[in-house]
């Protein structure tokens, strides 16, 4: 498959990106023997030992892959591994880094960038977020079906692309025609969908923003993802997003909250979590 050019836009002098870009596709194709990834695979907090059934997987720490940046938030895994599931070739990454540990998110997103250049055609990116519309309980599964960026930044500010649109159409970030594939393999107990809304973190909402975020629409919350489906669309990259209910949001059920709780609810979901994975995979739309 032709490789596309690793020129980039973003926070950071172009150049700079680039180079990170760069650097990293290049450790990764001396790791992977010529192997292709088709999909990007992307787990969020608590996620990190999420078993999809990877077969002959190749894993490479994020340690040994120059020029992109490393996870520090507890949850988040530390490596990335190619392997086969059906017919695709899976590039999984075990954790993701957010702009709240201080990364532009022209570098947080550097990942995304990375899985295009490398190959990958569509991406799955997962998250564990807050629920806030009522039926939405911890422990659940809820397919994104559009975003509300209250963070307020984008991965595209900076000097124009070399490739992909200077503007992004965003009127379907993430695919209808993947989510209706999943949900008809899943017509007997179908997952329900909703808006994710995104805030910079890390701290948590308050009760009053959680307040204000359901009257305008919004389904569940969290600190990620959105940055990444951006990137992916501009890359012409096709989205599936999935959030497990990690929690309540502030204010629903009167508890505190901590990334603990997070954490847990992701542990105890994996077994359930791979199984939704395989089949989102399975499902692709070609």
């Amino acid at each position: 498959m032709r490789r596309r050019s690793a020129a980039v836009g973003g926070h950071l002098p172009e150049g700079t990106v680039a180079d990170r870009v760069a650097s990293a596709v290049s450790s990764l194709e001396k790791r992977f023997g010529g192997r292709s990834p088709t999909v990007g695979l992307v787990l969020g907090s608590g996620l990190a030992a999420t078993d999809v059934g990877l077969v002959d997987p190749i894993e490479v720490a994020i340690a040994d892959i120059e020029g992109l940046p490393a996870p520090s938030v507890k949850g988040h895994g530390s490596s990335w591994t190619l392997g086969r599931l059906e017919e695709e070739e899976v590039l999984l990454a075990s954790g993701r880094v957010h702009a709240y540990e201080g990364f532009p998110l022209a570098v947080a997103t550097i990942g995304i960038r990375v899985m295009a250049l490398l190959g990958c055609q569509a991406l799955v990116v997962t998250n564990a977020a807050g629920g806030i519309r009522a039926g939405l309980a911890p422990g659940m599964l809820m397919l994104i079906n559009d975003h509300i960026n209250f963070a307020g930044r984008s991965p595209l500010i900076g000097p124009p692309p070399d490739r992909g649109e200077r503007i992004v159409d965003l009127s379907e970030p993430y695919s209808l025609r993947w989510r209706q594939a999943l949900q008809a393999r899943r017509a007997d107990a179908p997952l329900p969908e909703g808006v994710y809304g995104v805030c910079l973190g890390p701290q948590y909402e308050t009760a009053s923003e959680i307040e204000m975020f359901r009257l305008l629409g919004v389904d569940a919350v969290g600190m990620s993802t959105v940055p990444e489906v951006i990137v992916a669309r501009q890359e012409g990259m096709e989205v599936l997003g999935i959030s497990l209910i990690s929690n309540y949001a502030c204010g629903i059920s009167g508890e505190t909250l901590s990334h603990q709780e997070v954490i847990s609810a992701g542990v105890a979901a994996r077994d359930r979590f791979g199984k939704i994975l395989q089949l989102a995979i399975a499902s692709r739309p070609r």
